[in-house]
């Protein structure tokens, strides 16, 4: 398989988000119906009561014909002690603001038919400002005069997030499962190839290795394959508005052959007869083609409805465990020197993107950040560097991550749904560590794969300290900072206690043609008996 698509599809799921969202609810009652909308406000403007009963009712005075830039034409009889709804548009929010409260109006509520970014503006401003404001989407207002008419009570509130929410807890099964099965597979198939080299009179230091693609055996293989990383990211910074449907359209056909290769292996684990018939003269089988056309029809209906966020996130998380189990599979690492210098590497990668960039791009902004957010999409969405909140936003996003809507975030849903992230970088590079330890474990014939257990309970260890620091923090976190020492210790405490560490450093030599050193793996071997699935 051909370098270039896992270069581009790597160097974009190393990814992290940060964002500030201030989503409110407005709670809209005529004494016989109740109906809540979608508001934005500003937290450093407007202070909100965090509950419904806390929250003050107010009369509403719909004056949605009239941008409020001036008093002309308002009566304070009309608008005093109300919560006035204008248009948006020619003067400033606070602007409008000031001739509300002049006016003597309780509230500010400004339609909008364009973004729903929080309503901003310079220090001195929030401080003339004594009344609520907060942006609503016009369409909804016209969605509360259909129900209620013109007779209604408003209440603003903003209801606080818990800062823990069971996603999370999706997110690290979601993390640890994916991690665990895809190096159980590669020692699965290194297990396979073992079986058929003794098999077949083989297994010298010059057989090359078929339990991956695409063998990374040299350090300046690992530097070149980082560096191209790096460029494309940079790349995907500068060309992002067409750049982000090249890799849509990779990660469709990429995933789809990857979803494939995973039900293909179950079948092929559940002794699934492949019913081959004979077309032309050639045998075809009839559980492939099947499977083909359920492939591809899966990643067509992601990629044309990747944007209804209600119910697609199930096809992308399930495309997206498919994936990375193909790619640790495909993808093999020849030794731990490698792991250490691979894994290293993407850490610093990770960190120079996200908190050094910032400080030498003009408008101080990290590439990975708004590479992983698009162009169009600063100041509006939600949190943060890898397990996090995204909203849902209208703009192309880079299909690299794990979506799971969050249960708690009410008020953020009615603006756009909710989601706790983790990106296929938190799986894919500390699993490609696992996927070694995995086969270091046929290697060597470990009791109960001892390497492969070890470094998942490293992964696990790593992705709670990321979530108790995130939550404690309030902050996103590098999940790589956290990850890589964890598993690359584990590991290497794990050979050393064990009296392998030299082993385990240099690994085996199968994948490098030009080599003379011997094979870790004397002739006659016990065998390991049993098969992994389709390698």
């Amino acid at each position: 398989m051909a370098k270039t698509p896992w270069i581009i599809i790597l160097s974009v799921i190393l990814r992290s988000s940060q964002v500030i969202c201030q989503e409110a609810i407005l709670h809209i009652s005529n004494g016989a119906t109740d109906k809540e909308y979608c508001l934005v406000y500003n937290s450093l403007w407007t202070n909100l009561s965090l509950s419904l009963s806390a929250a003050t009712a107010y009369p509403l005075v719909n004056l949605s014909s009239s941008l409020l830039c001036s008093s002309a034409g308002v009566s304070p009889d009309i608008v005093r002690g109300k919560a006035v709804v204008v248009m948006r548009g020619q003067c400033n929010f606070s602007q409008k603001a000031v001739v509300a409260q002049d006016l003597g109006a309780a509230a500010l509520i400004v339609t909008s038919t364009t973004s729903m970014s929080p309503p901003g503006a310079n220090v001195t401003e929030y401080e003339k400002v004594q009344i609520p404001l907060a942006l609503m989407r016009y369409t909804d207002f016209l969605d509360a005069q259909n129900v209620f008419g013109e007779e209604m009570q408003v209440r603003l509130y903003a209801p606080a997030v818990p800062v823990f929410d069971a996603s999370i807890v999706v997110m690290l099964l979601i993390g640890v499962v994916t991690v665990a099965l895809g190096g159980y597979w590669s020692g699965a198939c290194e297990r396979e190839r073992l079986s058929a080299s003794r098999g077949g009179g083989g297994g010298g230091g010059e057989e090359k290795s078929d339990s991956g693609d695409l063998a990374l055996y040299s350090p300046l293989k690992v530097v070149i394959f980082v560096g191209l990383m790096c460029l494309m990211l940079v790349l995907m910074y500068f060309f992002y508005k067409y750049l982000v449907y090249v890799i849509i359209a990779i990660f469709c056909l990429a995933s789809a052959t990857a979803l494939f290769s995973c039900l293909d292996a179950l079948l092929e684990l559940a002794k699934c007869s492949p019913m081959s018939v004979t077309v032309l003269g050639r045998s075809v089988s009839v559980r492939s083609v099947l499977l083909s056309a359920v492939c591809v029809t899966v990643a067509v209906v992601w990629g044309v409805y990747r944007n209804e966020d209600r119910w697609i996130w199930i096809l992308q998380d399930l495309l997206g465990v498919a994936f990375c189990l193909n790619f640790l599979k495909t993808i093999s690492l020849s030794n731990f020197k490698i792991c250490v210098i691979l894994l290293s590497l993407l850490l610093l990668y990770d960190v120079f993107f996200v908190f050094i960039t910032p400080l030498f791009m003009p408008n101080g902004e990290s590439i990975m950040v708004q590479v992983a957010l698009g162009p169009d999409a600063a100041g509006e969405k939600g949190n943060t560097v890898e397990v996090p909140a995204e909203r849902s936003t209208s703009y192309e996003k880079l299909p690299v991550v794990m979506r799971v809507p969050r249960f708690s975030a009410w008020a953020q849903n009615l603006c756009g749904m909710q989601f706790s992230i983790l990106g296929y970088g938190d799986i894919i590079v500390p699993g490609l560590l696992v996927a070694y330890c995995s086969r270091f474990d046929m290697w060597v014939n470990s009791p109960k794969k001892i390497y492969l257990f070890c470094c998942c309970i490293a992964y696990l260890c790593g992705m709670v300290l990321t979530f108790a620091v995130m939550l404690v923090t309030k902050m996103g976190q590098p999940a790589l900072l956290y990850l890589v020492p964890f598993t690359l210790l584990g590991s290497a405490l794990l050979a050393w206690r064990r009296g392998e560490m030299r082993q385990f450093w240099n690994g085996t030599t199968y994948e490098v043609l030009d080599s003379n050193r011997e094979p870790l793996l004397p002739d006659g071997t016990p065998d390991y008996g049993g098969g992994g699935g389709k390698c």
